[in-house]
């Protein structure tokens, strides 16, 4: 791993030099040595624009991502970075006095903030994160009634699989789904929304964030690698995806900051839809 690590931060500072061509080419040596793609190399080349996108973030990137932020990751997010997305969920649900869940689906988890703010809806929590020290953090709270370490995808997989099992009443669906922090680290939505759908009964709400980019930016494409080594999506893909998967009753799609990024703020969509 240290040849990795070298590799790595070769490339991170010729990309920081404004040295492109000599990035992509040790971020290329990061993939040979490291096909898992711990440091994200595939990411930040789309990002660069010397790459094709992965359809998704890294898993192992992306758990070795949170795992080192855990301890400080609410402070970073939601201070340093202005992430209010759970918050903002609960105040719309709030409006809504009758509203009420029965089972409640927190993927990415992460540190439990929605399970926090959107608990006080559901009689049942369970929340999912690849990150097992973010889930760590989680259970601390103690707002889950299950905790579970897994890629999402992977996990609604497994949960439909299960219902056929011999337990499977132990795995019925569920009539809330959240994903407030999953979209960003996702390209292709078609295995996340096929997921939720197959996991949720007729009537199910999906809400969730998605970063966005301008119009123009997408250069008729439905998602892009962002210069900040995420993903966006255009509202119409978004849209196409909730229909095709069901969910075409829509009852909000805000414009939103999602967070901020150096200083600037990153535009995008906070969604709830409905399944038919």
């Amino acid at each position: 791993m240290e040849r990795l690590s070298e590799a790595y931060d070769a490339a991170l500072e010729m990309e920081k030099a404004g040295e492109s061509e000599k990035a992509a080419t040790l971020y290329r040596t990061c993939l040979e040595i490291d096909p898992a793609d711990t440091c994200g190399a595939s990411v930040r080349l789309a990002a660069m624009g010397l790459g094709d996108a992965p359809d998704k973030a890294p898993d192992a990137y992306v758990a070795t991502l949170f795992d080192q932020h855990a301890e400080v990751f609410d402070d970073i997010l939601t201070g340093d970075l202005g992430y209010a997305v759970p918050m903002q969920l609960a105040g719309i649900f709030g409006q809504e006095p009758d509203l009420h869940f029965a089972r409640m689906l927190d993927l990415g988890c992460g540190t439990g903030l929605s399970g926090m703010t959107l608990g006080p809806f559901c009689e049942h929590a369970t929340g999912v994160d690849i990150s097992e020290n973010m889930v760590d953090m989680a259970d601390e709270r103690a707002v889950y009634d299950a905790l579970f370490v897994n890629e999402a995808v992977h996990f609604l997989e497994e949960w439909e699989k299960a219902r056929s099992t011999d337990d499977g009443a132990d795995y019925a669906p569920f009539d809330l789904v959240v994903a407030t922090d999953v979209l960003p680290y996702v390209g292709a939505l078609e295995p996340l929304f096929a997921g939720v759908a197959a996991n949720t009964g007729p009537g199910a709400c999906f809400a969730f964030s998605s970063e966005t980019l301008p119009g123009d930016a997408f250069a008729g494409k439905s998602w892009r690698v962002t210069p900040n080594q995420r993903f966006a999506h255009s509202a119409d893909y978004l849209k196409a995806c909730l229909e095709r998967f069901g969910f075409a009753r829509i009852s909000a799609f805000d414009p939103i900051t999602v967070r901020s990024e150096q200083g600037e703020p990153i535009p995008g969509w906070l969604v709830i839809a409905w399944k038919d």
